[in-house]
């Protein structure tokens, strides 16, 4: 016979299981929000990172709309906001992995040829020339320009480099990529062309900014609303490059 204390305990079970089952049906503005069982051996971290993708609006229009991934929609805000991409006939895509730039590119601008370069294996794009190699190999400029066929009407980089916890440091590795990004550009932009690069919190530095403002009409900087409001990322963006 069950003992009173053998009730409570199973009372007590039974709360801690209600509330359990509560705490995982997070609500949010697109339904129920997702949980991810923690797997053995996954980490926290990585578990936070499966559920902030299963429960983000853009991952799941992403999917819906045929993008490989959610920085499509950075790039489709970007250009809403400040037009570079209309009329382009030759573009460059610097950081082309996993290819969601690229087929924004495509799909505004059918015609135009586009190239890009990736360290990272990138999925065949119809029409679109990839050169899977680091673009600070001193042969990549070149091999880009070749199969550019002409000067570009605009060169995209969304390069960034490997983080390692140290602001600092994080931020001095992917401004070195920026400025090969825009040493590429003055050498390959025609007149009245345009750069987009991505940069981390505080932006370009003011000699970078010196420069892009020497060699470019307009330079803004601009965070897009499909960057997460925790990422650290902003983008430059120079417009009507002097030649």
């Amino acid at each position: 016979m069950a003992t009173r204390y053998d009730r409570g305990q199973s009372l007590f079970r039974t709360l801690v299981q209600n509330r359990r089952r509560s705490a995982e049906k997070w609500l949010s503005p697109f339904g129920a929000m997702k949980r991810v069982r923690t797997a053995k051996g996954r980490k926290i971290g990585s578990t936070r990172w499966l559920e902030r993708q299963l429960n983000d609006p853009y991952v799941k229009r992403a999917r819906a709309e045929g993008y490989r991934s959610r920085a499509a929609y950075k790039l489709i805000e970007l250009d809403e906001r400040f037009g570079f991409l209309k009329g382009a006939a030759r573009a460059v895509a610097l950081g082309i992995a996993p290819g969601g730039w690229a087929q924004v590119v495509c799909r505004r601008l059918p015609q135009a040829t586009l190239v890009g370069i990736d360290l990272l294996p990138t999925d065949p794009i119809a029409g679109v020339m990839i050169f899977e190699m680091d673009f600070m190999d001193e042969a990549a400029p070149d091999r880009l320009r070749e199969a550019l066929g002409g000067p570009a009407d605009i060169v995209l980089s969304d390069m960034a480099a490997n983080t390692v916890g140290h602001p600092q440091t994080d931020h001095l590795r992917t401004m070195g990529l920026v400025e090969a990004a825009l040493d590429f550009a003055a050498r390959t932009l025609k007149p009245g062309g345009a750069f987009v690069a991505k940069v981390l919190a505080g932006g370009a530095d003011a000699a970078l900014v010196a420069e892009l403002k020497r060699r470019f009409t307009t330079v803004k900087h601009a965070k897009p609303p499909a960057s997460r409001k925790g990422s650290s990322e902003w983008y430059v963006v120079a417009q009507g490059f002097r030649g």
